[in-house]
């Protein structure tokens, strides 16, 4: 069966008929546009330079391992989020880790606290920690001692959509190991709700990175704000 070009079934209808067909093409054509314009708006994670090109760094060069944080606290850099998290007094800082050197380095029993100035110390919380502030402000989320890093994902039932979740849960930093000159990057996220200004003259340290032997390596220090 011969199929005639568009224009060429259009044109043979009556005016109404047409002006119909039109009509449903252009509102076909609309539904397209905005679910493009949706899939547009998926959360995609920052391509990660090498640590050391932060400002907020700290470089181990005799180690080849440099550790870098960069907050993501101002509207212009959070608007890659579809949740508003300082609304929620959550931060969200880019974690940065990169291995130039020739062996792997094993993150596995790695720690990270955020000393504020006013000596407050912030391990990042987890996925069900973020969902429960979420969906209640007054939630308590800071743990009292660190927590083992990286904290394990779960599957949390609450107010949140799957978008959001799985945009919370793939923006978070998971890596275990960095393998030779490479770099692995993430989001951690700190409850600040009851802190002013939480990044001046606030350092992060980080602990437990080893290398390829099992040797603890010296702790980072970031220092984060003046």
């Amino acid at each position: 069966m011969k199929v005639l070009p568009l224009p060429s079934i259009i044109e043979p209808m009556q005016p109404a008929l047409k002006a119909r067909l039109v009509r449903i093409l252009v509102a076909a054509s609309a539904v397209s546009l905005f679910s493009l314009s949706l899939a547009a708006k998926d959360f995609v994670k920052p391509v990660a330079q090498p640590a050391k090109t932060y400002p907020a760094h700290d470089d181990h060069t005799d180690e080849k391992v440099a550790i870098a944080a960069d907050p993501y606290d101002t509207p212009d850099k959070a608007k890659i989020f579809s949740v508003d998290f300082a609304e929620h007094g959550l931060l969200p800082i880019f974690f940065i880790v990169t291995n130039t050197g020739d062996q792997p380095i094993s993150i596995a029993n790695m720690q990270v606290t955020l000393t504020t100035a006013n000596r407050d110390k912030l391990t990042p919380i987890s996925t069900d920690d973020i969902s429960r502030r979420l969906s209640n402000p007054k939630a308590n989320t800071n743990p009292a001692t660190p927590l083992p890093f990286p904290v394990p994902h779960k599957k949390v039932k609450g107010t949140l959509s799957k978008k959001e979740l799985d945009e919370i849960e793939s923006s978070q930093f998971a890596a275990k190991a960095v393998e030779p000159r490479t770099t692995q990057s993430g989001f951690l996220f700190f409850d600040v709700a009851d802190i002013d200004a939480p990044l001046a003259r606030a350092h992060i340290y980080v602990t437990g990175v080893d290398d390829a032997k099992g040797t603890e390596l010296m702790y980072f220090e970031i220092v984060m704000g003046k």
